[in-house]
């Protein structure tokens, strides 16, 4: 009867560590994330109507997202190594910390709260990605490509349902109450992960006949002299900084020089993420089966082509459109982008590769949203979208470049 009943205890432990239940819970905290930050997106005119900003005023606080989300990495990815058997607990401790950056952007009567309340969010989304990417791909490492694809379908699901949300609500709350109401789901959720990743960060200790391990310094060693990875690090770092240009200037664009109301203004926002539920998945399968830069190549290219037929499509059905079929890799691309990165390091530095990695694409990015907000500002839509055409066309001649492995290659044994 003890033995049946420690039998029974241990089924029930173990089902946190299941695929199912584990990619649900990581999907689901991912999407909270994204729903507080796309949800800010949407009311940005608002936001620069409250401040009196420029459209350069508005880039800052977006650039101060990228600054703050970058800065936190390097040395968040290195203490997340470290502290690997506690990662339930710093998972848990970045949704709390979304839940007050969201709450202090909500109570904010001044700017700089403003912008303090937007770099906690995000530096708690930022560190939230390295325990959850590197968890997500030792435990699936034959289906990685797959599995942070359905990590990021959960981002999508919060860039989707939060501006549709967030439209509606503006008609009827400010955009400070909006924030301050977002806050509370978090805030709640952060006391069940907890449990929900108490045993996340526990893995095997690889055995390797041949000999010792090397140690984490010279794992890190190694990573940071391998011209891959570097190569890798600077197109993330410009698909980055297309992608954050681009939310900056669009809903300004929506707003201000198209009318559009906030509820149609959030549904294109939401638009553009939407077929990215579908896609996403697919992307990483299609990248599990073929390779990595087999599906990423053709898909910045795609990115790069719809965002130039965003100029003559400057409105009506023709811009809904555009920005829908955009939105099919303008988001797949990063979770295959981050197993690509994950596949050339050890399980022991992972999250030190992803922060480093990121770390680099996120100070790149932070010029992006001051560079589109003064093209905008002082020449038009159509100037800023050939700047993020541009971005994603250097991003797919570099990556194509590459000497990434094929999915032959990845699979054949060390």
């Amino acid at each position: 009867m003890i033995e049946e009943s420690m039998a029974t205890a241990s089924k029930q432990r173990d089902v946190r560590m299941t695929g199912r239940f584990m990619i649900t819970g990581l999907a689901t905290g991912h999407a909270v994330f994204h729903w507080v930050m796309q949800s800010f997106v949407v009311v940005l005119p608002e936001i620069q109507a409250a401040f009196g900003l420029s459209a350069v005023g508005v880039g800052g606080i977006l650039a101060s997202r990228e600054l703050a989300s970058g800065i936190i990495r390097l040395p968040g990815g290195v203490v997340a190594d470290v502290l690997r058997r506690h990662w339930g607990l710093l998972l848990a401790a970045c949704i709390f910390l979304a839940g007050l950056g969201s709450l202090a952007i909500g109570v904010s009567p001044v700017y700089p709260l403003l912008l303090a309340g937007m770099a906690l969010v995000a530096m708690a989304h930022s560190i939230w990605h390295l325990p959850a990417s590197a968890s997500l791909s030792y435990h699936f490492p034959e289906r990685r490509g797959l599995a942070l694809a359905f990590h990021g379908v959960g981002g999508s699901v919060g860039d989707v349902a939060g501006p549709l949300a967030t439209g509606a609500l503006l008609a009827v709350l400010g955009w400070q109450g909006i924030l301050s109401v977002y806050a509370v789901v978090p805030i709640f959720l952060a006391f069940l992960a907890v449990w929900a990743f108490q045993n996340i960060g526990v893995v095997k200790e690889p055995n390797d006949e041949s000999g010792a391990q090397p140690s984490r310094a010279e794992s890190t060693k190694r990573l940071l002299a391998n011209p891959v990875l570097w190569g890798i690090t600077v197109v993330r770092g410009l698909r980055a900084m297309s992608l954050v240009a681009l939310v900056t200037v669009l809903p300004l664009y929506l707003g201000n020089d198209l009318g559009m109301s906030p509820f149609a203004r959030g549904f294109h926002i939401a638009l553009l993420i939407a077929i990215g539920l579908v896609s996403k998945p697919v992307a990483g399968y299609l990248s599990d089966r073929w390779g990595r830069k087999q599906v990423l190549v053709p898909g910045l290219v795609w990115s790069c082509a719809l965002a130039l037929l965003m100029i003559p499509f400057d409105h009506g059905i023709g811009l809904t459109v555009t920005i829908a079929l955009l939105g099919l890799f303008l988001y797949p691309d990063q979770p295959i982008l981050t197993a690509a990165t994950l596949e050339i390091v050890g399980d022991n530095v992972s999250a030190t590769a992803l922060g480093i990695a990121t770390f680099v694409s996120f100070i790149m990015s932070a010029a992006a949203p001051l560079i589109a907000g003064g093209l905008y500002q002082g020449f038009g839509m159509g100037p800023t979208l050939y700047f993020i055409a541009a971005l994603f066309a250097v991003a797919a001649v570099i990556l194509a470049l590459l000497p990434l492995a094929g999915r032959q290659e990845q699979d054949r044994p060390g």
